[in-house]
């Protein structure tokens, strides 16, 4: 298994950063990567997102949990491997969260293939999380 997980904390509201997750369709205005994202149906467990980093062939993603102001996980699977991202809102002290973005790389070849995908796809995490945050404080 390859993991990898990146947290910022802030004083936004879990309401304002769940809003952000649940509303797909506009992704692209925090997260610089995207260039175009499309969701089947509500954002729930189960919900199907077809997301299309810049440059990049699209990749399909599967809700595989959502907990409204909490969490939600999607999975995506390829060649025998099942990249898992958790993004979590956990408290941090009084009026203060904690953003979670957590990768499992998992299946028969992550060990060998885990240190040369996951960077690729967790290398912007850390931009993406912070705009993310940014865009949640100004929506307080």
């Amino acid at each position: 298994m390859w993991t990898y997980e990146h947290t910022q904390e802030t004083a936004a509201p879990r309401e304002a950063v769940w809003r952000l997750w649940a509303d797909v369709e506009n992704w692209g205005t925090w997260n610089a990567d995207i260039e175009k994202v499309a969701i089947s149906g509500p954002f729930a467990a189960g919900a199907e997102i077809t997301m299309a980093p810049a440059g990049q062939d699209p990749v399909h993603l599967r809700v595989t949990e959502a907990v409204e102001n909490e969490l939600f996980v999607d999975e995506a699977r390829f060649d025998g491997l099942v990249l898992r991202t958790a993004h979590r809102i956990d408290p941090a002290g009084p009026g203060r969260i904690r953003v979670v973005y957590r990768m499992e790389i998992t299946g028969p070849a992550a060990d060998e293939a885990g240190p040369h995908i996951g960077p690729a796809v967790t290398g912007d995490w850390p931009d993406t999380v912070a705009a993310l945050v940014a865009r949640a404080e100004q929506g307080r």
